[in-house]
């Protein structure tokens, strides 16, 4: 069993999670068929996983040209011990649609997302002038295969 904040997820907890993440729009009586478990099984569980902050909300996948911007992986390597100033100045970017610490060669992974090339460009120009940002490399998103 993994422990998060002192509670323990079991098995069904991370099942439900995983049926969710493929879609959170199904209904409660579905899910709880799929899980072998009580319709009110799934909705406590599902409570209890919103009020403990395992479930931070619910959100809508929509296809690339839906979006119809720009999309970006930048890679980010970090001088010393400047992450935390960095994330805060990222964190003021409406273009960065998330930040992910990381193992490795970089130290950050961010999410890019314009509506034009112009703005992407500017984006990319106002973040390699963070203090404490030492290397980026950026990548356009071309196509979701899933």
């Amino acid at each position: 069993m993994i422990t998060y904040n002192g509670e323990t997820m079991d098995d069904l907890d991370r099942r439900l999670l995983s049926l969710l993440r493929s879609n959170a729009r199904e209904p409660a009586a579905s899910l709880a068929k799929r899980l072998k478990v009580t319709r009110g099984t799934v909705q406590n569980r599902i409570g209890r996983l919103l009020a403990r902050g395992d479930i931070l909300g619910f959100t809508v996948r929509t296809r690339p040209e839906v979006d119809a911007g720009i999309r970006a992986i930048m890679c980010i390597t970090i001088e010393g011990e400047r992450s935390a100033k960095v994330v805060r100045a990222l964190k003021g970017f409406a273009e960065v649609g998330a930040i992910h610490t990381t193992n490795g060669r970089w130290d950050l992974v961010v999410e890019l997302n314009t509506a034009s090339l112009a703005e992407f460009s500017k984006a990319l120009d106002q973040i390699r002038l963070i203090e404490g940002i030492a290397a980026t490399e950026t990548s356009l998103l071309l196509a979701d295969i899933r």
